[in-house]
């Protein structure tokens, strides 16, 4: 996160926090800016501090998670590792609370004993924070172990700030009256609630849970007009479907290797085309009007096939490329090897590539940060203009899968560089705060 950079999302109207190899680790809008607290993982002060100044104008408040007890956060000395290490958490929450203009709150384990507990919560008010969120259970417990109510409700009563109750999922909340339960048995003034949320995000609603079918629906529809990347969509998913992933939707998502594919095991893939297309249709009139405005130099372009579209690693196999395709389609066919003529915009020093093949040109109308993604991109228009398989996750192509395999471009976009954040690095969480009187989230149900 530390490596993003701001961008205005003008398609999307989102705010996204985009890492040096175009994956976008955050993103955000408007209409949540007062809503979503950002929770990160960290282990060193100043680096906390410097995502928290780039974030903090787009988020409600900022949050560390200090109570994750997975590998993959503890070996790197954050999440749970910081209970053992008072001090830093005292350095980390203090240079925050000192360092930007947003509420600041921690997120943490009980420890062994009630006294060490009590002992860490009250340094932990010290620093200045807003609020403490507490997981009713010790580092090495997991969901299949009570949650401690009683120790939440003895930091409650020790501490001024405000205590967030959280762990209750397992055993406690099943629906939006349990909520209130779980904040009355610990004390606490408000819950924070994980698990229950992403089984059915409509645990919000105080006149009950929606049909995890409707909610499902609704939430891959929001997956599509926001861009989300499938592998996380298709994860929600399957924490929402749980014990029916063996059913034969379940299967078909459990197979699904792209958003298409998603869509049309859950009967949405005219909602898919229809999307895509007017999202494809708001980059190109995005990308003609910013050449406008870059004063780029006018050229002869009669006879140039075009389309907005962008190559995004993520959606082949590792071995094969749209390039690789065309290659392959055009010895098939016996025709000349595709030829590519690529530019670099001076303003932005992106890139732009026309492929010819057949006398015929073809080109990309969104320009990207590398030649190699920019050629492939071309390739892309040139095969899905002729009804072609540029060879995604999911699409037959046998031709390829005979010819040895040839090694796969080492750009920017490589498999390695296009790999999801790895869970526990960020964590948006849903939240509620009881008798806020606020307009819900959740309107639209």
């Amino acid at each position: 996160m530390i490596q993003c950079k701001r961008v205005v999302n003008e398609v999307l109207s989102t705010v996204d926090f985009v890492a040096p190899d175009d994956r976008v680790v955050f993103r955000t809008c408007e209409r949540e800016q007062n809503r979503v607290v950002f929770q990160m993982g960290t282990s060193d002060a100043e680096r906390a501090l410097a995502v928290a100044r780039l974030v903090e104008n787009d988020v409600a408040g900022i949050d560390v998670n200090m109570g994750c007890p997975k590998e993959y956060s503890t070996k790197g000395g954050m999440g749970a590792a910081l209970l053992s290490d008072p001090d830093k958490i005292e350095k980390i929450l203090s240079t925050l609370v000192k360092g930007i203009r947003r509420p600041v709150t921690c997120k943490i384990r009980i420890l062994p004993s009630l006294e060490d507990t009590l002992s860490l919560v009250k340094r932990i008010e010290r620093t200045g924070i807003a609020a403490i969120a507490v997981h009713g259970r010790k580092r090495e417990e997991r969901p299949q172990h009570p949650v401690s109510c009683e120790v939440i409700k003895a930091i409650a009563d020790t501490l001024s700030i405000p205590v967030i109750a959280n762990g209750g999922s397992h055993d406690h909340i099943q629906r939006y009256s349990d909520i209130e339960d779980f904040r009355q048995a610990t004390a606490a003034s408000s819950v924070m609630v994980a698990r229950a949320a992403m089984w059915n995000p409509s645990i919000f609603l105080k006149e009950g849970l929606r049909p995890l079918e409707e909610v499902m629906q609704k939430y891959i529809r929001y997956a599509v007009q926001y861009d989300n990347h499938y592998t996380n969509t298709k994860y929600c998913l399957c924490q929402m479907l749980r014990e029916q992933l063996e059913s034969p939707q379940g299967r078909l998502l459990h197979a699904a290797q792209s958003s298409r594919e998603i869509c049309e095991a859950f009967g949405l893939g005219a909602f898919y085309e229809e999307t895509t297309q007017e999202l494809d249709a708001q980059r190109a009139k995005l990308s003609a009007r910013t050449s406008e405005e870059t004063g780029e130099p006018a050229e002869d372009t009669s006879g140039v096939i075009k389309m907005a579209v962008k190559f995004d690693r993520r959606a082949y196999p590792a071995q094969i490329t749209p390039k690789m395709c065309l290659l392959e389609w055009c010895r098939r066919e016996k025709l000349a090897q595709p030829v590519y003529e690529t530019v670099q915009r001076p303003l932005d020093r992106l890139f732009s590539s026309i492929v010819t093949v057949a006398e015929q040109k073809y080109q990309s109308t969104l320009w990207d940060k590398s030649k190699k993604l920019a050629e492939q991109a071309a390739a892309i228009v040139c095969l899905r203009s002729q009804g072609l398989p540029e060879g995604r996750l999911g699409e037959e192509s046998p031709s390829l899968h005979k010819r040895k395999r040839e090694a796969p471009d080492q750009d920017p976009g490589g498999p390695r560089a296009q790999e999801l954040a790895q869970p526990g690095e960020l964590c948006k969480k849903p939240f509620v705060a009881l008798g806020s009187g606020e307009e819900s989230p959740l309107e639209g149900w």
